[in-house]
């Protein structure tokens, strides 16, 4: 035995609202790792619904990684939803052409508003009920986002963050533990491996885990 299917779409047969996210992903620009879970109250493909303003010429991905559970009504506010805050209208004149498009003085549509890059989740990563996750956000490994957060800058690995806008609360282990964890990065391990130490990702002994063969 090594763990469920990673290829499944339903590990919980049962449960039909949650699933193994990668298999349920249909855009490019979205990117999951294995064994991700994100369970919804109506309807999974919810998901890619709640993943907004993200248009392909725009560019920017959403990363996941492995392990991650996402809880139902995540959001995540991709940069198509960015405006420019400098001049004095906000309005996207040069999008709608007609003329307007003169706006863009030689520009990309990439150049001409604002970006902050690819948004991106490492492995590990808790997300709770509703919480939303703005553009170009970088989400550490291990970390947790408390229910209804708007998480709105990088968090770090193993933080616990909360409120909006999202502000660490604390962290789940002293800095020595978490440097030794990200060393171990046991989410890249083979299914058989983390089948025969399950006892020991479900234990805090760090010592013990970093001896696992």
């Amino acid at each position: 035995m090594h763990g469920p299917d990673p290829n499944t779409l339903h590990p919980l047969p049962h449960h039909r609202r949650l699933v193994f996210l990668k298999n349920l992903i249909t855009r490019p620009n979205i990117e999951v790792g294995e064994y991700t879970y994100y369970d919804d109250f109506e309807d999974p493909a919810n998901f890619e619904r709640n993943v907004l303003y993200h248009f392909d010429f725009i560019g920017d991905r959403l990363i996941i990684g492995k392990f991650c559970a996402l809880a139902s009504g995540v959001k995540f506010i991709m940069n198509g939803g960015n405006h420019e805050t400098a001049p004095v209208s906000t309005y996207p004149f040069a999008i709608f052409g007609g003329g307007w498009e003169q706006l863009m003085a030689g520009q990309t549509i990439q150049e001409k508003y604002p970006s902050k890059g690819d948004t991106v989740v490492g492995h590990d990563v808790w997300i709770g009920h509703e919480a939303t996750i703005m553009p170009g956000v970088h989400i550490g490994n291990g970390a947790i986002v408390a229910t209804m957060a708007v998480v709105t800058r990088h968090v770090p690995p193993y933080a616990i963050v909360a409120g909006n806008p999202a502000e660490v609360v604390r962290f789940r282990f002293d800095e020595p533990t978490i440097a030794r964890l990200q060393q171990l990065a046991w989410w890249h391990w083979p299914a058989e491996k983390i089948t025969r130490h399950l006892a020991l990702l479900n234990a805090t002994d760090v010592a013990a885990l970093e001896q696992a063969e």
